[in-house]
């Protein structure tokens, strides 16, 4: 059985800029599901990918809404860094894993109460 394990991340109040994240991997792993919520009606993106190409795995997609998650899997890793889109994204022993989240869009509302939570698995 594969192990799974989450990375989750939390920004508390309102956000006044872009927050970016990076973390190496510690193992080989596979990136299987991405989740993005606001407690807001709000307009962030966010995108998936590594410190060379940071959308490389999920282009810019939008965070869900007034509690409600918006999921992204499979079928929604589209990036450069994929060599077919619509594969899980395959990430090795020291990569650095990138996640930045436009907090207003194109200049619309900021989100509030950020969650990002990435899933993935070890192998």
């Amino acid at each position: 059985m594969e192990q799974v394990f989450t990375l989750p991340i939390h920004v508390t109040g309102t956000l006044a800029a872009n927050v970016s994240f990076r973390w190496t991997v510690p193992f080989d792993c596979q990136l299987i599901h991405v989740a993005a919520v606001g407690s807001n009606a709000n307009d962030a993106t966010v995108e998936v990918g590594t410190s060379a190409d940071t959308d490389g795995y999920l282009v810019a997609s939008a965070v869900g809404d007034s509690g409600t998650p918006n999921e992204y899997g499979r079928s929604s890793f589209t990036g450069a860094l994929l060599t077919d889109s619509g594969q899980f994204p395959h990430l090795t022993d020291g990569t650095i894993l990138a996640v930045v989240v436009d907090f207003d869009g194109a200049a619309g509302t900021a989100v509030q109460n950020l969650t990002v939570v990435l899933t993935l698995t070890k192998g």
